[in-house]
Formats: C-alpha cells, structure tokens, sequence
C-alpha cells in the first residue's frame, strides 16, 4: 500500500495547505472561549465537520441545548445528503473501511474523490481511503497547533470564523476553473440567491437547501434518463 499511500499523499497536498490553516483557527478560537488542545483533539477526531466545529464552539459557550444543536448540524451538514447519495455505489466496495469513508466525507474529500484520477497500478480503493485519512490528519494537526497557539499568544480572534467560508469559496472557484460542468453551481447559487431575497439572511438557509436537494434530484433524474 505504500504507492496508494504516497499518491494519495500528493493529491490532498491543497486541502493540507487549507485544512492545517483552518484547523488552527478552529483550535484558536476553541481556546480563547476556554477550552484547550484535548477539546481541540476530541472534536476533530469524532466529529470532523468542518464548519459544523466553529459553529460548536457558539453552541457550547450559549449553552446551547441538545435539540437545538441536534437542529443546527442538520441543517450546516445536509449537503452531505447529496455527496453520500451519489458515493453509496462507490463506497459499497469498501466492505468494512465503508463506515469510515462516509464519516470522512467533507466537502474538500468529496472534491478530491470525484475529481482525481487514480494513478496506475494503484487500487483504487486504499487511494481513496488514504486520501480521506490523511485529509482528517491534517485537520487534527492544524486544530492541535492553533490550540496550542491559542493557550500561549492573547490575540484579538475576530474573523477567524470566516476561515472556513474563505476555503468554499475558493473550492467553487476551483470547481469551475477546472470542470467543463456549471450547472449545478449555477443551481445552487440562484436557489441560494433567490431564498435570500425572499427570506432574508436569517431564515433562507432551509428553504435554499430544500430548494437545492429538489433542483439536483431533479437535474440528476433528468441526466439518468438520456443515459
């Protein structure tokens, strides 16, 4: 497994340079509201959601109550509904590494899996799941760095949050510099867009991912049926 590891190893070298960087804000900002690197570790270790981690963060220093966090990561994490339906026919040859491969599914992984091509005389299979494994490596480093970061330095942490915000920006940009398919960004956009001016930013977020999961099924069936 050593060339799966090694190829694996240079394809999630972008989502390194992002996830180290952002793990270290997370790990900053998880310090200065007072709890330190074993937090830092725990969290990116059993939870790994990215944007769902900052938001834990608010949640726990409010005293946030266990329906309503339940609430919060439902609707920051479904679009994880629409990665991990159009993964289920891959990841059902992983046998016992499947339950692994969904938990690590985060937008960058996601991105990496359905972009990169696996190199020859590689098995496909360890190649995606070290690119899944390393990709929550880096963000446990970076989240122990910035907490260790956090407890030495008093600095002023406003922004940091928008670590995380910045990096999907840059996956969209990427995404339509690199692929020939616009289409679904362009959906999600407009859905997002239009929710927006309707609901305001405080209450478009559900109605812009009922709208999206409604807009991609649809375009998917559509596709399926001129296969």
């Amino acid at each position: 497994m050593k060339k799966e590891m090694l190829e694996a190893l240079k394809a999630s070298i972008p989502v390194m340079m992002g996830y180290i960087v952002l793990g270290m804000a997370f790990g900053i900002l998880l310090e200065s509201k007072g709890y330190n690197w074993i937090y830092a570790l725990l969290m990116s270790v059993f939870i790994y959601a990215g944007s769902m981690q900052f938001v834990a963060i608010q949640l726990l220093t409010t005293g946030a109550t266990f329906i309503h966090a339940a609430m919060m990561t439902l609707l920051i994490n479904a679009r994880h509904l629409v990665y991990g339906l159009s993964m289920l026919k891959k990841f059902n040859n992983f046998k016992k590494l499947k339950s692994y491969m969904i938990f690590s599914l985060t937008d960058e992984t996601y991105s990496l899996l359905v972009g990169v091509k696996t190199p020859k005389e590689c098995n496909e299979n360890w190649f995606y799941f070290f690119i899944s494994f390393f990709n929550q490596c880096y963000w446990i480093i970076g989240s122990l760095i910035g907490s260790l970061i956090g407890s030495l330095l008093t600095i002023n942490t406003t922004g940091l949050d928008f670590a995380m915000t910045a990096l999907f920006i840059v996956i969209v940009l990427e995404q339509l510099l690199t692929s020939s398919k616009h289409h679904y960004t362009y959906l999600g956009f407009i859905i997002s867009l239009v929710c927006l001016m309707i609901f305001g930013k405080d209450a478009f977020l559900i109605p812009a991912m009922i709208g999206i999961i409604m807009g991609l099924s649809f375009m998917y069936k559509g596709e399926q049926e001129h296969v």
